[in-house]
């Protein structure tokens, strides 16, 4: 296989086969995040795609699940990405999921027959990053386009096309100073969009990133683990009852989790009502993570 640069997938993809098929990130804009400020965004050669899911096919005897690399690969163009989709199911008759990193805006400039098509020839699920619900932490992070008509736009072509999404988000990116505003947004822009997935993480301070930069000159003030821990207890609390699998098992979260809301709600509040008690990291000033 050729990967090129860092290579990332979201952790509910762990037993995934990875297939590099874009370099980098169309927008590779946001203050917090490195992951590929190593690459020029680029979309790769179909003949080149073709030839390492054919090395896929002599080297794995059986290929269930799939994880189409770097970010933002719904940028691809339709008929491209169905010509890349049905290889790989031709390939792999056998596979049972074919997922891929999408932002919001991605969906939204596809129209929903694209999409639909898209669905017929295997794509499963995208991976979003959402954030923040709250507009001024978007324009602080720099994640250019995204607005709520433009989220919610997306997100009901994708249902309406029957493609699931999962909508990541991370908990204290509001930092010290915007905490309360931060998960209170995020509730509610939840709530309307209704994702069949979540998967929210504490935030990491990324080396090199704007945001260090923030942090080192105190324009940014990080987080309490405290604040942190009552961002997620709010968002439990909060969050209406449509279904939806809860991914709060990071490694950077204080309390990893997962499971199907809203059946494990109660649980989960306990668990989090628990660690606000006793965990004695709520003593800290700075919640300290580790950099992805």
């Amino acid at each position: 296989m050729r990967y090129e640069g860092k290579i990332y997938r979201p952790w509910p993809e762990a037993e995934s086969v990875l297939l590099q098929v874009t370099l980098g990130c169309s927008v590779n804009t946001c203050t917090f995040c490195s992951m590929f400020r190593d690459k020029t965004f680029s979309i790769r050669e179909l003949d080149a795609i073709f030839q390492d899911i054919e090395g896929l096919r002599r080297y794995y005897p059986e290929v269930k699940s799939l994880f189409l690399i770097d970010g933002n690969v719904l940028v691809i163009p339709t008929d491209k990405l169905l010509k890349i989709l049905n290889k790989i199911t031709d390939t792999f008759p056998e596979i049972e999921n074919i997922a891929m990193y999408a932002g919001f805006n991605d969906l939204r400039r596809k129209s929903v027959d694209e999409l639909k098509a898209l669905k017929a020839a295997g794509l499963c699920m995208v991976y979003t990053g959402l954030e923040s619900g709250d507009p001024v932490i978007i324009e602080r992070i720099n994640k250019r386009g995204m607005t709520h008509d433009r989220i919610k736009e997306g997100m009901a072509k994708a249902r309406e096309a029957g493609i699931r999404v999962l909508a990541s988000f991370i908990f204290g990116l509001g930092g010290r100073e915007r905490s309360r505003e931060h998960i209170e947004a995020t509730t509610r822009l939840l709530n309307e969009i209704q994702p069949d997935e979540i998967a929210p993480m504490a935030l990491a301070i990324q080396p090199g990133t704007e945001m260090e930069d923030d942090i080192r000159t105190g324009r940014f003030l990080m987080p309490s683990p405290l604040q942190v821990l009552e961002e997620e207890q709010y968002l439990l609390d909060n969050l209406e009852d449509f279904p939806c699998y809860y991914w709060g098992d990071h490694g950077n979260n204080i309390s990893p989790m997962r499971g199907m809301l809203p059946q494990n709600r109660n649980a989960f509040r306990e668990r989090i009502a628990f660690h606000i008690a006793n965990n004695p990291v709520t003593k800290k000033e700075v919640i300290e993570t580790y950099a992805w």
